[in-house]
């Protein structure tokens, strides 16, 4: 693996702030993206007393070798009970914003956009004030199931692109780079009242114009929010991080996309599609719908 350099390094968070949160999801028997990718913002988050909940999980039909989420185990059937035990944890985390996220379910006929939509019906219900993102998978191109959840009117609609449509072979290898955009694209269509958004990785080999190809694609089927972070490889079996870039990079991307009009752009080395997510009840101020 290589050596991070020197801007990658968090510090320690305050592990009693982080230890009450890990306490509440393991009450209430919780997956989060944070712990399963093995998100180097964790400490941070969890020390400000939010996470990113990974619903319909741990197990993934898929294995993208850039990613830590386990893929080897069997996915278990939906749990019932699941919707009421997340809207528990909100409550109790006292959120303003929830992030809602899942493991790929290609193994189901909807591929989870039920279980998306009693999450958000449970969350509403107990939290009628906190605004809900769901990021989501491809769904296989199942747009129905996207009808599905765009018609439960989360705020959010995150949906990651990952990287450049060269790489999407090697780095999403059940994926497909057309079909992301067009999801990204039905939803802005279908439901302009809600905010797309999408999240590319740095690192894995590709050009500044790919990466500015990507951007600009995004813009073009109607993404609003766009996050770049760069690539760290989870172990060894993962893909190799190419190369590292400097903050100042990350900037000139956020400056780039803020050209090309997206509503916000949140660049950094430690960006993840999650990070500082509840911002966009700024932008929802500023740019209401």
């Amino acid at each position: 693996m290589t050596v991070k350099p020197q801007w990658l390094r968090v510090k320690a968070p305050q592990w009693e702030r982080v230890g009450n949160v890990k306490e509440i999801l393991r009450d209430l028997a919780l997956n989060t993206v944070c712990e399963e990718a093995s998100c180097p913002n964790i400490g941070e988050c969890f020390n400000a007393g939010t996470a990113t909940f990974l619903i319909m999980g741990p197990a993934c039909t898929r294995a993208c070798p850039y990613c830590d989420i386990d893929f080897e185990k069997k996915p278990q059937p939906l749990d019932p009970t699941e919707p009421q035990r997340l809207a528990q944890a909100v409550q109790r985390l006292k959120l303003n914003h929830v992030v809602i996220t899942s493991v790929n379910r290609d193994d189901l006929p909807d591929g989870g956009a039920s279980q998306f939509v009693e999450c958000i019906q449970a969350v509403r219900s107990a939290m009628p004030d906190t605004t809900i993102e769901v990021l989501i998978p491809d769904l296989c191109g199942n747009w129905q199931a996207l009808e599905i959840i765009l018609a439960a009117r989360p705020e959010v609609l995150n949906h990651n692109t990952e990287t450049v449509k060269r790489l999407y072979r090697k780095v999403r290898p059940q994926g497909k780079y057309d079909r992301t955009l067009e999801l990204l694209q039905r939803s802005h269509f279908l439901a302009p009242a809600v905010y797309t958004k999408s999240g590319i990785m740095v690192g894995l080999g590709e050009t500044d114009a790919e990466i500015r190809e990507t951007m600009q694609d995004l813009r073009a089927v109607g993404c609003d929010i766009l996050t770049v972070g760069q690539y760290l490889q989870p172990t060894q079996k993962h893909l190799n991080v190419e190369n590292f870039l400097p903050p100042e990079q990350f900037d000139a991307w956020r400056k780039f996309g803020e050209s090309l009009g997206f509503l916000q752009v949140v660049a950094s080395p430690l960006t993840r599609s999650s990070y500082h997510a509840e911002q966009v009840r700024e932008l929802m101020k500023l740019y209401p719908r």
